[in-house]
């Protein structure tokens, strides 16, 4: 099923990870939302629990490995044309955990990966609502 115009909402997960103070994020290098800032992510494989998918995505995407927890947020991520047409549609699921171990190295959709500070949150172009989501599931 495409990511765009499906026929159904596609699941996913995306993963805060944490280390001193800091959240792992990566620049997206696809659409939708190319070359904005997003917590590392991406859609469950078929027999993968969500918790394997969010371990496999961040260990993808860049290189680390963290202690995951349960899910701390599930929410709706809908995009519509100018027609009201829906071209994405995605549930996501967050997990929050600390840095394990690894090189934090762009790899598969990631086009570059960095260690953010909240208070650099605004300076670079984010996917909506993450700056807010990072700063509020820190805190849990």
């Amino acid at each position: 099923m495409s990511r765009f115009y499906p026929d159904a909402p596609r699941v996913g997960v995306s993963v805060l990870c944490l280390k001193d103070n800091k959240a792992l994020m990566i620049k997206r290098g696809k659409e939708p939302y190319l070359g904005h800032w997003s917590l590392p992510g991406g859609l469950v494989e078929l027999g993968e629990t969500l918790k394997q998918a969010a371990a496999r995505e961040l260990l993808e995407e860049t290189g680390v490995q963290a202690a995951l927890g349960e899910p701390v947020e599930t929410f709706d991520s809908i995009d519509r044309d100018e027609h009201g047409k829906v071209v994405t549609h995605f549930i996501l699921t967050v997990f929050r955990g600390s840095y394990l171990s690894g090189s934090a190295l762009a790899g598969d959709d990631a086009a570059d990966v960095a260690w953010v500070h909240t208070d650099d949150l605004e300076n670079r172009p984010t996917t909506p609502g993450t700056p807010e989501r990072i700063r509020r599931l820190m805190l849990v």
